[in-house]
């Protein structure tokens, strides 16, 4: 994986967390395959990356949509996060980006802003170690409207005290990138395909 870490300083930085702290969108992948069941179909995999971001009811509401279906959103968010609650000791970190947060420590405000719920988000970060490295923590049930609106993030850099055009975004998916930039805040995008 090659990163491009920003060369200038900032006076905020605000991380993702699926897929930007920990490598954990196989899991999450794993976790809605396991949750879906026979519908499982309905999600392929590259469907699944393409809507990295987007908040899990959403996502429900989506595949409703595109296949014509009924799925219970909350039970099925309910089922998902359950699954996937069982396989966070699994998680890796994503190691550039949290080595680079590691070198951020003391000197910089850091946050996190995630379309996860906070139960897997706080888990993650606790499996990961690196909880504590983050006073803020802005997660699916902080705002209405998730990414790609940029409520996320401009929440985050208010809870730091940092105005958005003073922060940079570390995001894996198209769709948050979208919500950084509309955000007005720069970017850097963390590709697993690199």
């Amino acid at each position: 994986m090659k990163i491009s870490l920003p060369e200038r300083e900032y006076a905020g930085y605000i991380f993702d967390c699926d897929g930007t702290l920990g490598d954990n969108m196989p899991l999450h992948y794993e976790a809605w395959k396991l949750a879906l069941g026979d519908c499982a179909w309905m999600f392929p995999e590259d469907v699944f990356y393409s809507w990295g971001g987007v908040p899990t009811g959403k996502i429900v509401e989506r595949l409703n949509e595109r296949h014509g279906t009924s799925l219970g959103v909350e039970e099925t968010v309910h089922r998902k996060e359950a699954h996937f609650i069982t396989l966070i000791p699994q998680v890796q970190p994503v190691e550039p980006v949290v080595e680079f947060a590691k070198g951020l420590l003391g000197r910089k405000p850091m946050a996190v802003a995630s379309g996860g719920h906070r139960e897997l988000v706080e888990g993650t970060l606790h499996a990961l170690g690196i909880r504590e490295w983050f006073p803020v923590v802005v997660c699916a049930e902080d705002y209405e409207r998730g990414k790609p609106h940029p409520d996320p993030f401009l929440l985050a850099a208010e809870l730091l005290g940092v105005e958005p055009t003073a922060c940079v975004v570390f995001e894996d998916s198209p769709t948050g990138i979208i919500a950084a930039k509309a955000a007005g805040m720069d970017w850097v995008h963390v590709d697993h395909d690199t």
